[in-house]
């Protein structure tokens, strides 16, 4: 896997990623980071 989309482990749960070369930052799913924060399995529907 590259570094630029990568899969990132939090508590377990998957969390997709996309580095950015030019502004040197990780950025998050948001949807995937709400999934982990309400330990939901379908966080678009919450």
């Amino acid at each position: 896997m590259k570094k630029e989309t990568a899969i990132k482990l939090f508590q377990d749960k998957r969390v997709r990623v996309k580095w950015d070369d030019e502004q040197e930052k990780w950025y998050f799913s948001i949807i995937d980071v709400i999934g982990v924060l309400n330990e939901s399995n379908n966080p678009r529907k919450h």
